[in-house]
C-alpha cells in the first residue's frame, strides 16, 4: 500500500468532513457535527484561515486527516492544538494515523512551536498508550473545559 500525508487543499474539504463525521459516530455523537464542507473551505482556506490540515492518501484516496491550529502558551509560546487525527475505519493499524501524527509533531518543530497539545477521551486506551509510547504525557489532573452556544447565550443573557 502506497501512503502519502500531504498538506490539505480546499477541493479536499468533502473527504475531511466524511472523516470528521466518522470519528463523531465513534465517538458516540453521530449527530453532533454541524459545519459543512462551506465551512471548512471558507475557514481553513479564506483571508485569514482559522485551522490546518493534513491528509494520508493511501492508494490515492483520502483515508485520514489531522486539522490543528495555533494556540498562544502564556508559559511556552506558540504551540500547536491538534483538533483531531481521524483515519477511516477500514485502514486502521495500517500506518496511516502515525503518519499523521508524525507530519504533525514535525511541523510543530519545523514552525518553531514549543509544545503540541490534544485532548483524548479516556476510554479510547489504544489512543492513550500509543501516545504514551510516543513519548507524550498524558495528564489525569487536567479536565476539558467547554461552554457550548446555548450555555453562553445564558451565560450572556445572565451578565448583562
Amino acid at each position: 500500500m502506497n501512503i502519502e500525508v500531504r498538506k490539505a487543499t480546499k477541493q479536499d474539504m468533502p473527504a475531511v468532513l466524511k472523516l470528521i463525521n466518522e470519528l463523531a459516530k465513534f465517538e458516540n455523537e453521530p449527530d453532533a457535527v454541524e459545519i459543512t464542507v462551506k465551512d471548512l473551505e471558507n475557514d481553513g482556506f479564506g483571508d485569514r484561515p482559522l485551522f490546518e490540515c493534513f491528509v494520508a492518501e493511501a492508494n490515492d484516496t483520502i483515508e485520514g486527516m489531522a486539522l490543528f491550529y495555533y494556540r498562544y502558551s502564556t508559559w511556552k509560546g506558540k504551540t500547536v492544538h491538534l483538533e483531531d487525527l481521524v483515519v477511516s475505519e477500514a485502514f486502521r493499524g495500517k500506518g496511516l494515523g502515525k503518519a499523521l501524527y508524525t507530519k504533525v509533531i514535525q511541523y510543530s518543530k519545523q514552525q518553531g512551536c514549543k509544545r503540541t497539545e490534544w485532548v483524548i477521551l479516556d476510554w479510547n486506551t489504544n489512543a492513550v498508550e500509543f501516545y504514551k509510547n510516543s513519548g507524550a504525557t498524558v495528564f489525569d489532573e487536567w479536565r476539558t473545559v467547554q461552554m457550548d452556544e446555548a450555555a453562553m447565550d445564558s451565560f450572556c443573557d445572565k451578565t448583562r
